[in-house]
């Protein structure tokens, strides 16, 4: 995709949502973290009703090890891989302990280190807690990048790397949120909605869906006449 293009594609994007934000439910970095590392193959819908219980007991890293691995498997059971991330989730705060003084680290390599962080992870938390312009790809932005054009890669990392060179620095720090937000509500995976979309005439993708139309009614009783 052109510079001029990729620039009006945010352009776009944020007029239509000038102000976007996780719909993760956090109140510190610790909170934010945990939910990220258990949205992993989960909805955010999903974490936010299992932390909703989870955080009035432990939110802070000395209460989630206080908290213990199997109690916390309780709290998050709804959760896919529940008892792989109440594992990391319990590790990572005792390495929060051990080693940053109870506090999430502010840089991607120290968030990385971390016990179930992998870029992505360490990049939404740069970028919602701490306002670092980073870009994380999850399915949502995987897809978009490729169906669009604005990204074409076969990897999440090869597409954030490309996405953070291509993007306009006015458009660095919501890029991620845009795209996700676009991507769960209207460039859907199997039928995206592209009688809708904003930034259809941008978008290489062919297979265009069309406006979907309701179905015909049948008329009740005996016609008119």
């Amino acid at each position: 995709m052109k510079p001029a293009d990729v620039a009006e594609l945010y352009r776009r994007l944020a007029a239509a949502n000038p102000d976007p934000r996780s719909e993760l439910v956090y109140a510190s970095p610790f909170e934010l973290l945990v939910a990220v590392v258990l949205s992993a193959q989960a909805t955010d819908v999903g974490v936010n009703r299992a932390t909703a219980r989870l955080y009035p007991v432990a939110n802070t890293p000395q209460a989630m090890v206080a908290l213990g691995e199997e109690r916390l498997r309780g709290f998050i059971k709804s959760i896919g891989l529940y008892q792989t991330k109440a594992k990391n989730v319990i590790a990572l705060s005792r390495q929060l302990l051990e080693q940053h003084g109870g506090e999430v680290p502010r840089s991607r390599e120290a968030l990385q280190a971390l016990p179930g962080v992998g870029r992505k992870t360490a990049n939404v938390v740069l970028n919602v807690a701490f306002g670092e312009p980073t870009i994380a790809v999850d399915t949502h932005i995987f897809r978009i990048a490729n169906r669009t054009g604005l990204a074409p890669g076969r990897t999440p990392d090869k597409i954030s790397d490309k996405l953070e060179k291509i993007t306009p620095q006015p458009y660095r720090l919501h890029a991620h949120h845009w795209l996700i937000l676009h991507g769960r509500y209207v460039c859907k995976a199997r039928k995206p909605e592209c009688w809708r979309c904003v930034i259809a005439d941008l978008c290489r993708y062919k297979a265009k869906t069309p406006v979907a139309r309701e179905p015909a009614r049948k008329l009740r009783g005996k016609p008119p006449g």
